[in-house]
């Protein structure tokens, strides 16, 4: 127990026993970090979920639930899913922003003589670092065959 009752127990209004389950994740210093958990998940349902999970966990467990409660109080239809669209969405443009550039690159190389000597100059970097990118796995993105409703103009015909 941390000085006093732990933020579970002062939002449930509840004495905190000495060997409460959730003072160590929910300490009375944060009672919104409780409060954003109960209110998705309902504290029975946290407390079951966290008494099943080995100790070592547990707070990782805990950390996750309000994450995840988190956001799925700001986007109440997507969550968490919402944030990871979100940012598949800004890789997938700056991945068509970088192929842009490096057509430009491409399209000057020939016209710029100046570049081409300093090209020759820096041979050895290019093809180590052109060494160094073929051990990279290829990338795949499965977003594109991920539809999102609000993409599918007949979604309830």
């Amino acid at each position: 127990m941390i000085n006093g009752r732990c933020a579970a127990c002062k939002n449930q209004r509840r004495r905190c026993p000495s060997d409460c389950i959730f003072s160590p994740y929910f300490p009375p210093n944060d009672p919104q970090r409780f409060a954003s958990v109960h209110r998705i998940y309902g504290g029975s349902n946290v407390g079951k979920m966290l008494q099943q999970l080995p100790n070592n966990v547990r707070q990782q467990a805990a950390n996750t639930l309000y994450l995840e409660a988190k956001c799925r109080i700001q986007d109440p239809v997507y969550g968490c899913v919402g944030i990871i669209s979100k940012l598949y969405e800004q890789i997938h443009d700056t991945e068509i922003e970088l192929a842009k550039i490096q057509t430009q690159i491409a399209c000057h190389k020939p016209q710029n003589p100046q570049f081409e000597a300093e090209s020759n100059f820096n041979d050895l970097s290019t093809v180590d670092a052109e060494l160094n990118l073929n051990f990279l796995p290829p990338q795949s993105s499965s977003m594109e065959q991920f539809h999102w409703p609000s993409q599918d103009p007949n979604w309830f015909n």
